[in-house]
């Protein structure tokens, strides 16, 4: 028994040798390799990273000719509420005091009852026919007078003595008597409400029946003939329009740039606005073509004098920051704030820079742009 119990047992050293001896040799192995791995990784660089790309775009100096532009509301020159002269009922609407209808001047809106009126005029007139017979009357007595005086060879002791004053109190009565007659023929002709002016009624206030007061209002009515727009312009804008601005043509597009003829500057200036602090510019246009309604909002850009030494970029050009970048001839990156004059169509103008004759203008500035920066500059993309 002793024998066969060693020799079992140096079989089993023997199998756990062989199975160390494999382990150790398996962790060599992978040992090995991964050095190699690691040493295949490393490798050195000496290749620096390509420059970003930069969309540019080459501008030069030149003379431009400043525009001024600004939005406007369309208003018309002439809307109002017409309201009732006299009182009493109306009797009558007529089509040209609906909504939406569009009236010449003079045109019958509205009738007013008139009976009180007509009576009103024919006791005006009789007033004035007794006042005229009083007047002829104190005539006739001051002629009287001088004939006895001058018959008797005597001289009038005073005015009184020639029924002067009298006839002064006579004449008075005669003109008092005919301007209450036009008072009366006045308010009777009240009783029709026409039309001040053509234009197009928006709006009706008052209705068949209704009895109405002095003051109450009837109609409103909007002028569609001509149209006046004011544009607020900053101090700066001010300074770049030619002076006297009175008179200059100013044109009118619509917000997507369709374009709706001139409008005349009336006048300009004279004053800020309170709430602003701007000028503003006022300006009139005749509606022929009948294109413009009233209530538009419309763009009015006004040309103004000529500068030299400017440059013209994309608005895209001014970062967000206020900073204008541009490549120099080493296709290095530089920043400066531009002093903007004005802008106009997508674009702004600037005062050009000093000491160049061109300028290669980064389209679109990015945040991540860094004065000294090297990139590749490629005019015209939109990269």
């Amino acid at each position: 028994m002793p024998p066969k119990s060693t020799h079992a047992q140096s079989r089993k050293r023997a199998r756990w040798l062989w199975l160390a001896l494999a382990t150790a040799t398996l962790i060599g192995v992978l040992l090995v390799v991964s050095e190699a791995e690691d040493t295949v990784d490393i490798q050195a660089k000496n290749t620096p990273p390509e420059p970003p790309v930069v969309s540019i775009i080459t501008v030069a100096p030149e003379t431009v000719v400043a525009q001024v532009s600004g939005f406007a509301e369309v208003r018309p020159r002439w809307e109002t509420d017409i309201r009732s002269a006299v009182s009493g009922r109306i009797t009558e609407v007529y089509d040209g005091a609906l909504a939406g209808a569009q009236v010449n001047a003079d045109a019958a809106l509205m009738s007013i009852e008139k009976t009180q009126y007509k009576s009103a005029v024919a006791v005006a007139e009789m007033e004035l026919e007794e006042a005229k017979l009083a007047l002829l009357r104190a005539q006739n007595d001051v002629i009287v007078a001088r004939k006895q005086f001058a018959r008797d060879g005597t001289t009038p002791p005073a005015a009184l003595a020639l029924r002067l004053p009298q006839l002064k109190i006579a004449e008075k009565a005669a003109a008092s008597a005919q301007a209450q007659l036009e008072t009366a023929r006045r308010a009777l002709a009240d009783t029709n409400v026409t039309a001040p002016f053509a234009g197009v009624v928006t709006q009706r206030i008052a209705s068949l029946g209704q009895t109405v007061t002095p003051g109450d209002p009837l109609v409103r009515l909007s002028d569609n003939s001509a149209f006046e727009l004011s544009v607020d312009v900053t101090p700066t804008e001010w300074a770049l329009l030619k002076h006297p601005v009175s008179g200059q043509r100013a044109t009118l597009s619509q917000r997507d740039g369709r374009p709706l003829g001139v409008a005349r500057i009336r006048s300009g200036g004279g004053f800020l606005d309170p709430t602003t602090r701007q000028m503003r510019l006022f300006l009139e246009r005749p509606n022929a073509s009948q294109k413009l309604l009233a209530g538009d909002f419309l763009r009015v850009t006004v040309p103004g004098r000529s500068i030299a030494h400017t440059l013209t970029v994309p608005e895209s050009a001014v970062s967000r920051a206020g900073f204008l970048w541009w490549v120099d001839a080493d296709n290095l990156l530089h920043r400066t704030r531009p002093d903007i004059l004005f802008r106009s169509g997508g674009a702004i103008t600037l005062r050009a820079p000093e000491g160049g004759t061109k300028w290669r203008v980064a389209k679109t500035p990015l945040s991540s742009f860094l004065p000294g920066q090297r990139v590749t500059p490629i005019e015209g993309t939109d990269r």
